[in-house]
């Protein structure tokens, strides 16, 4: 076959081997991060003023002369203080004697958390001074010349990680936030996960890095979208919350394996878990299988994965959407632990206890349990009538604690009944040891195991206050979840039907025949990628028929066509097999360094209520600036709504 040149040199580019390096580039930190590059060692000094970074110096760079830029961190009785960078700490010796007397001037005089630069010499520091906890612990800088760059006015608060403060204030002083290490450490390893990512996908597997469109039209289905104004009256832009479509669309084009670190939008609210923009690493492959997706991320994993975390190991376990239902009572469970659901309804078959034989009596009826282990060592009766109530306010349902093993004054009559009759049965099946206490529960299949699974929740963050290690901090348990099912009942009218991902998602092979008979039923080929307990990844294989596609849209969804009509088009026009995945890279990372929020790895996010607290963001347009755009804002009329505003 002739292939033009361009495209056969770049073929030979993509197919050359990569030579791999690993070089350490934050020695200063006590977690080193590791970058695998071409190039030996990074060059953090060229092209700017000082010679070295203040983290990199050693006992081998004794005698050197140096320049170090970087801010005051820490000063002692005007004799030495400690300058900080990027990069790290370093000792300066401020000098004593007359003939230096501006340059001591400089350094007792500047605030802390002022610019400096300084020039000096390497020296060690004395005999029983060196500090073993300071990668640069054995030197310190004599120095000899120090310019004041930038004097620091009195701070909201200290630029120390074991400072407390409230969330509120770092995130109006993002900019003070980011100088910490903790700040530093998630930003500079999420840059180099992302790099190594793009390595492996982009030099490693051929994929083609394409940025696609943030102004777009609005997606019938899915999460609400932020609208942008055209100045043609009456028409709006919609912000992608996903490049879906193009991804798709590019498949049709030809470019067979497509990348992105994508930028994405929903207008969801105030929710403490998300944000209003989030990215995500965004791909779609030609002529793949789940198999094939699955085993790619798998490799991307473990390829990009930080070298001070324990390897990431493939395969993954797998278990479909069923399976993670009645065994955790979630579509995304936390594998790192144990406690899981046990369907115990044959032992209570004949049951003369009322609610239990009322249940198994009804549809789907069942009888559920989970076994906390020592819960009676470490439960206490208030946290017991917490769990009812829990259930009550939020299900409606009634649990019942059961105490196999110990016989407790406040077990209720039928609870004491239970175990006095069924003892033997549910110790065998419960596998129950001395101190542990069953929470069991009747009702719907669904209903009762989705309340198991966020009492499951609950009672390992009860045993893990009481100091119960159930989930280890430092264990990545990753898990697919497969086989969903393709639609579910609208809430608002449960006769009618929703896609369960989106519209795009192909319906499992073995249940296409569903489709015009009980569609309800219908598997789909999505997949989802669940990291202890959390959604970090979602994608599926795509309807690639136009026909299949136009049933679904119209007939099933009943959504207006018109609006995709574009890719029904394309579909039409020979659309390749393909299929796809977002890995949420916020979500990630979050993860990864062991964050308690999302908002610890973006460099400049929203709070949880969509606010820039920072720049007072979203602020009001004035009137004129609207005219444009054919937009008037409508006021509320209500006195709260007046007053928020």
């Amino acid at each position: 076959m002739y292939l033009p040149s361009w495209l056969s040199q770049l073929y030979r580019g993509l197919s050359r081997p990569i030579r791999r390096t690993t070089q350490p580039i934050w020695g200063s930190l006590s977690r080193s991060l590791v970058l695998s590059s071409q190039r030996r060692n990074p060059e953090f000094s060229s092209f700017v003023v000082r010679t070295n970074t203040c983290g990199e110096l050693r006992s081998s760079h004794l005698g050197q002369e140096v320049t170090l830029c970087g801010w005051i961190q820490y000063r002692r009785q005007n004799t030495f203080l400690v300058l900080r960078d990027f990069h790290g700490l370093v000792q300066v010796i401020i000098p004593q004697d007359e003939s230096a007397a501006s340059v001591r001037k400089i350094l007792c005089e500047a605030p802390m958390e002022s610019v400096v630069q300084v020039s000096g010499t390497v020296i060690s520091r004395p005999a029983g001074q060196e500090n073993p906890k300071m990668p640069t612990g054995e030197i310190e800088i004599k120095v000899k010349t120090a310019e004041l760059l930038n004097a620091c006015k009195k701070l909201p608060f200290e630029i120390k990680d074991f400072m407390k403060k409230t969330e509120a204030l770092r995130l109006q002083y993002r900019y003070l936030d980011l100088r910490s290490f903790q700040m530093q450490y998630n930003l500079r390893l999420r840059s180099q996960m992302v790099m190594k990512m793009r390595d492996y996908l982009c030099n490693l597997h051929g994929f083609v890095d394409i940025e696609t469109p943030t102004l777009f039209k609005r997606t019938p289905g899915g999460a609400k979208e932020f609208l942008v104004p055209s100045r043609e009256p009456g028409k709006f832009y919609s912000l992608p919350q996903s490049p879906q479509q193009f991804k798709q669309l590019l498949m049709v084009g030809g470019l067979d394996r497509y990348f992105q670190v994508a930028r994405c939008y929903r207008d969801e609210g105030s929710r403490p878990d998300r944000q209003p923009e989030f990215t995500q690493i965004d791909i779609e492959m030609s002529f793949v299988d789940q198999t094939g997706i699955q085993s790619l991320i798998e490799g991307l994993l473990q390829y990009s994965w930080p070298n001070d975390k324990d390897p990431v190991v493939v395969p993954f376990p797998s278990m479909t959407f069923a399976e993670a239902l009645a065994t955790y009572g979630t579509d995304k469970p936390d594998t790192r632990f144990g406690m899981k659901i046990i369907d115990i309804s044959d032992v209570f078959r004949n049951t003369e206890i009322g609610f239990l034989q009322d249940a198994l009596s009804k549809p789907h009826g069942t009888v559920k349990a989970i076994c906390i282990p020592e819960g009676a060592k470490y439960l206490k009766r208030k946290d017991i009538e917490s769990i009812r109530k829990f259930s009550a306010d939020h299900f409606d349902q009634e649990i019942l604690p059961v105490f196999l093993n110990t016989n407790r004054n406040w077990n209720s009559p039928v609870a004491n009944f239970i175990r006095e009759s069924k003892r033997p049965e549910l110790i065998r099946l419960m596998e129950t040891q001395e101190e542990d206490v069953v929470l069991l529960m009747a009702g719907e299949h669904n209903k009762a195991c989705s309340l198991l699974g966020k009492l499951r929740l609950e009672c390992a963050d009860l045993l893990e206050t009481r100091g119960v290690v159930l989930r280890d901090p430092t264990l990545f348990s990753f898990l697919w979840v497969v086989d969903f099912p393709l639609f579910l009942p609208k809430e608002e009218n449960p006769r009618e039907l929703e896609s369960a991902h989106h519209p795009f998602t192909a319906p499992h092979p073995s249940d296409i025949h569903l489709l015009y008979t009980e569609p309800e039923k219908v598997r789909s080929q999505h997949y989802d990628l669940v990291l202890n307990g959390n959604e970090i990844g979602g994608g599926s294989i795509r309807i690639h028929n136009a026909e299949l596609q136009r049933y679904i849209l119209a007939t099933l969804l009943k959504e207006d066509v018109k609006l995709l009509s574009h890719i029904l088009q394309a579909l039409d026009y020979g659309a390749p097999p393909h299929g796809g995945i977002a890995l949420g890279l916020d979500r990630l990372i979050c993860l990864v360094t062991g964050s308690p929020s999302i908002r610890d790895v973006i460099a400049f996010p929203k709070s949880f209520r969509g606010h820039d607290l920072m720049s007072n963001t979203p602020d009001s347009i004035p009137p004129e600036e609207l005219k444009p755009y054919h937009i008037q804002v409508s006021w509320p009329t209500d006195s709260k709504a007046a007053k928020a505003h």
